[in-house]
């Protein structure tokens, strides 16, 4: 619910359904950096540990996310809170084996999110990116045999690669799931993920993109779509496509916003509606005129529908498409670096 009668009219219908059991709320925390904690431990003492952290911030499932190793920007206030809690869950529930912990963290705050007592689709990943088998280390724990401690990363000795960062990215199977809306959210809709490493975090981010079938764009013509609350934030990102050569097709609001502030766009109508002097960016989709779209929608979006044909339409012709802001800004500074 994005207001109070939305609320009401959902806890109405919630009530109409069932008045015997309880509704669950879910308050999100807009901004807010997600991490992921996977770990080993045996009796409730952690063994050994690896801090990764989302691309994305909080809101979109961790299936679905882009998970970087070491994380790139948390502090170590952040990473000492994040490692206490795990402490003092591990303990409480005496763990023995392994278990995946994902946080919040925003405004110097971790939050626990959740706590999965079980092996994480990430620890195969974070095991080969800092060389340790924990998958190896868990198996043993949990047979009773024995381990050998003093190599592990543990809490206070944690290990991380040295001299490259590893990125984890999702893979989609949109184009074969037909009408399917191809926006990130709190579920999960990833069908496969790849795994590369690089010498920064540019180099591995574009390589993960790369493996995962993303294509950069050659002809350099980009379609855009951003919703108000974004425009200020990115006009670094379009400052980055224009340095770079790109040309910049937007939509009629955004194309103002973006040349007021001399980067220049051109503006096309972003629905079938008749009236508009400009071209249509639908039509242009169709004909495979743009070698990337970026639409960044949120919850305050109002053309839903024309939104959802662009992103579809993008999806059914070939065209990259990127629909989340961090990606988006890390993409546009990766391809200015690379």
């Amino acid at each position: 619910a994005y207001d109070s009668d939305q609320l009401a009219a959902f806890l109405g219908a919630a009530v109409d359904i069932s008045s015997d059991h309880p509704v669950v709320l879910t308050k999100f925390l807009h901004g807010a950096r997600e991490v992921e904690m996977d770990a080993v431990a045996r009796d409730g003492v952690v063994l050994a540990h690896v801090i990764s952290e989302h691309i994305e911030n909080a809101g979109v499932h961790s299936g679905d996310a882009t998970l970087v190793l070491p994380p790139h920007t948390l502090t170590a206030d952040a990473v000492a809170q994040v490692k206490e809690a795990t402490a003092a869950i591990a303990r409480r529930f005496e763990i023995s084996g392994p278990f995946n912990m994902q946080f919040l963290v925003k405004d110097g705050r971790s939050l626990v999110i959740e706590c999965n007592l079980r092996a994480s689709r990430s620890l195969p990943f974070v095991s080969k990116t800092i060389g340790h088998d924990l998958i190896d280390v868990a198996t043993k724990v949990m047979t009773g045999s024995p381990v050998d401690e003093a190599s592990l990363p543990s809490l206070a000795a944690p290990l991380g690669p040295q001299g490259y960062i590893g990125i984890k990215a999702p893979m989609f199977s949109w184009p074969r799931l037909a009408d399917a809306d191809p926006v990130l959210r709190c579920e999960m809709a990833s069908t496969g993920e790849v795994a590369c490493f690089g010498e920064n975090l540019h180099d591995a981010f574009l390589k993960a993109l790369l493996s995962a079938g993303f294509k950069l764009p050659k002809n350099k013509r980009i379609l855009v779509g951003v919703q108000e609350s974004f425009w200020p934030p990115f006009l670094r990102i379009a400052e980055r496509f224009h340095a770079m050569g790109h040309t910049i097709y937007a939509t009629e609001r955004t194309a103002a916003f973006l040349n007021e502030h001399d980067i220049p766009a051109r503006p096309v109508a972003w629905s079938f509606e008749h009236g508009s002097p400009h071209p249509n960016a639908l039509a242009k989709l169709h004909r495979k005129e743009f070698d990337l779209v970026l639409n960044l929608p949120n919850h305050k979006t109002q053309q839903t529908k024309e939104n959802y044909l662009i992103r579809r339409a993008a999806i059914d012709s070939a065209t990259p498409l990127i629909t989340n802001f961090e990606v988006c800004d890390l993409f546009a500074e990766a391809l200015q670096k690379r």
